[in-house]
């Protein structure tokens, strides 16, 4: 781990700045907040300042040598967070350099179109985590990865599971469009569909759906039927919580 490095003013706008997408981009740094964020992040992010409270620290003493002493007011002042935390982390962005084509066909593989809302990208990380899917590629206008509301609902699984930018439609059409699975409202039951162990399955943006350029790329429309059928029921399930029935289904099979 580095040095403690001194907490100057530069340092607290820098650290608060984070909260924006273009600063983060411009800087090339990100942010985890509150303390169970931070230890699952520590080990796997390049540290560029740790900052917290005297009381944090005497609480974890392993990570009080490269500590930077923060006041709960500085921390309030830095973090994204409604209820300032005890502890912020300040990492490098890591370079992401992986060839899609490497994993592309040869293992499940998440893909988002157009998921907007931080709390469900964070969500679906973590369930991506729990069910060993390693990448999730998502289209360019997918919130950032790295908004710390994202960061924060991934619960430390933002470390194992890498994601993607691309331009979604162009890169499915590289995959067999028979392994190309999109969850729409009219498809075949998920629960009667034969389902591969390696595919990609799409899901789409929360309010609009899957966008018409990456459904032409789609081979195989799953729905996840409501129950009792034919019974009134809401519009559509939440895209994080059809993710993990997806792939619950998936890996059922």
């Amino acid at each position: 781990m580095n040095a403690p490095v001194p907490l100057t003013n530069a340092l607290r706008r820098l650290t608060a700045s984070l909260s924006s997408a273009r600063h983060r981009r411009e800087s090339g740094y990100f942010k985890a907040e509150g303390t169970k964020c931070v230890l699952d992040t520590l080990p796997h992010f390049q540290l560029v300042a740790l900052l917290a409270t005297h009381s944090w620290m005497e609480e974890h003493p392993q990570e009080a040598a490269v500590c930077t002493p923060a006041t709960a007011r500085d921390l309030e002042r830095m973090s994204s967070l409604t209820t300032a935390p005890q502890v912020i982390a300040v990492y490098q962005i890591p370079v992401n350099d992986d060839d899609l084509a490497s994993f592309m066909g040869r293992e499940l593989v998440i893909a988002l179109d157009g998921v907007q809302d931080p709390g469900n990208l964070g969500t679906i990380i973590r369930t991506a985590d729990w069910f060993g899917v390693h990448h999730i590629i998502c289209s360019s206008d997918t919130v950032d990865v790295y908004n710390p509301k994202v960061v924060q609902s991934t619960m430390g699984a933002i470390s194992r599971v890498k994601v993607h930018y691309c331009n979604l439609s162009e890169m499915l059409t590289t995959v067999r469009k028979d392994t190309i699975f999109g969850t729409f409202l009219n498809g075949e039951s998920i629960y009667d569909s034969r389902l591969p162990s390696a595919g990609v399955i799409v899901m789409g943006n929360e309010g609009k759906g899957i966008s018409a350029s990456v459904a032409e790329a789609i081979g195989r429309r799953v729905t996840i039927p409501s129950f009792p059928p034919g019974e009134p029921t809401s519009e559509s399930l939440n895209v994080a919580v059809a993710t993990a029935i997806s792939l619950a289904e998936f890996r059922r099979h």
